[in-house]
């Protein structure tokens, strides 16, 4: 049994993760089109630009983790080591030097992609340490389940406190807001990396004779065929999520035409996302984990669609959708995760050999890749309907606002519900492939 001190101080990483993704995700966007002054065209053909660089460092990164020997085990010193780096390199990508046209996007392109970078130098070994704190399927759920309480309290924490502490840093220089506001935030981000590392332990130790070239481990992770389904939903459901997510600000403020309450309803999601992940380590022990994720889905791709058809006079009907939806979309989050963790097993069942930092390194590399299909979308879908910054937004502007916002995103939810009738490691599964790993000769 993992206690909930350690459950708990895992958690903590990813509220310091958490800190970056969310306000990514959030407000990266916006801060580039409307706080430095860059066009949403480039930033979104940025955004998937810097997938391809992701494409070779994830990958890599994952299976040198899995290559660590270290007093501290083979993923946590990632925690130790880049904890500090990570920080620095979060302010500098809100920083905004006085440079040309030209030269702010060099700036931005480059700050960004040593984001990206050293985001999964430490993000990757972290989510492949909740596979090493216990091979128990229920406790994988529970584990993940105060993983991801914790960061969307992360979430709450940048959505309740950015744009209010971007107007106390910046006294009305919003570029200076931000940059203060990041910077308190890393500082916080840094000390509960810290706290994760020391208050967490490894447990699931792969087969002593295991060894092979990058390679052949690329291979084997190949042969594991539940990940490539996992792999695959991941890119469709990150890429709906981020798409609205990201046009969440644009929508509360053009649309329900309410930008002082952007962060209220922003934070409002992330409370009810909270719910979600909470709710879901009730359900997990009643239900079929598979069939419960496709059932999430599906109700999710309903509440967002729903949005289509609620006018902006109705505002309070608009927020209740969306705080709904964070809710049911992010019930799901904590079983997806468990699922990785059962892939590892599964892999290692299949093939002899356990792939911990591969599988969560592709996998992280397919929801950053989402990540940017969904903010390149949210970019060229403002330039192509006309966005402009900081203005009122024309009629034809607002519509193709809430076409993006609303029916675009269910799309991928229903893609991952369909996707997901492929994924066979059910709890009955699961439980038999543990006993015989258990009992495998070493």
């Amino acid at each position: 049994m993992v206690s909930i001190k350690e459950k708990m101080a895992y958690g903590l990483g990813d509220t310091a993760s958490n800190i970056v993704f969310q306000t990514v995700m959030l407000f990266l966007t916006f801060f580039y089109t409307d706080i430095f002054g860059i066009s949403p065209a480039f930033v979104g053909t940025m955004f998937l630009v810097v997938r391809i660089i992701d494409a070779i460092t994830d990958p890599l990164m994952g299976a040198f983790a899995d290559r660590t020997q270290s007093k501290h085990g083979k993923f946590r010193p990632y925690l130790l080591w880049f904890a500090l780096p990570f920080g620095v390199i979060s302010v500098l990508a809100f920083t905004t030097p006085d440079f040309s046209e030209t030269g702010k996007m060099i700036y931005a392109f480059v700050t960004y992609t040593l984001l990206m970078m050293v985001y999964t130098a430490i993000n990757i070994p972290y989510c492949a340490l909740g596979a090493s704190l216990t091979d128990d399927p229920k406790e994988r759920v529970s584990v993940q389940t105060y993983r991801f309480i914790f960061a969307f309290i992360g979430g709450v924490l940048v959505s309740a406190c950015t744009l209010p502490l971007v107007e106390y840093f910046g006294q009305g220089e919003k570029a200076k807001g931000y940059q203060l506001t990041i910077l308190a935030m890393s500082i916080l981000g840094v000390m509960m990396f810290l706290v994760c590392f020391y208050g967490t332990k490894e447990r699931v130790i792969p087969p002593k004779e295991q060894t092979g070239t990058y390679l052949q481990n690329f291979k084997t992770l190949w042969q594991n065929d539940q990940w490539r389904v996992l792999a695959l939903a991941t890119l469709c459901l990150m890429s709906g999520f981020v798409l609205r997510t990201t046009l969440a600000i644009y929508y509360i403020k053009y649309y329900l035409n309410m930008p002082d309450s952007i962060s209220l309803i922003i934070t409002l999601g992330m409370f009810g996302s909270i719910i979600g992940c909470i709710v879901a380590n009730q359900l997990a022990k009643k239900f079929c984990k598979v069939k419960l994720y496709i059932t999430i889905q599906l109700l999710a791709a309903t509440l967002c669609a729903a949005s289509f058809f609620v006018p902006a006079e109705q505002a309070i009907l608009a927020i209740a959708l969306y705080v709904l939806w964070n809710m049911v979309f992010n019930t799901g989050t904590p079983l997806l995760w468990a699922k990785m963790a059962d892939t590892v097993d599964y892999g290692q069942w299949k093939t002899g050999i356990r792939t911990t930092g591969m599988v969560y390194s592709s996998i992280v590399f397919f929801i950053k890749l989402g990540i940017a299909v969904g903010g390149a979308t949210a970019g060229w879908l403002l330039a192509g309907y006309g966005y402009q910054a900081d203005v009122a937004q024309t009629d034809a502007t607002k519509a193709g606002l809430l076409l993006s916002f609303s029916l675009f995103p269910a799309i991928g939810s229903v893609l991952v519900a369909v996707i997901m009738r492929w994924y066979m490691l059910n709890n009955d599964k699961i439980t038999t492939i543990t006993q015989e790993l258990k009992h495998a000769p070493e």
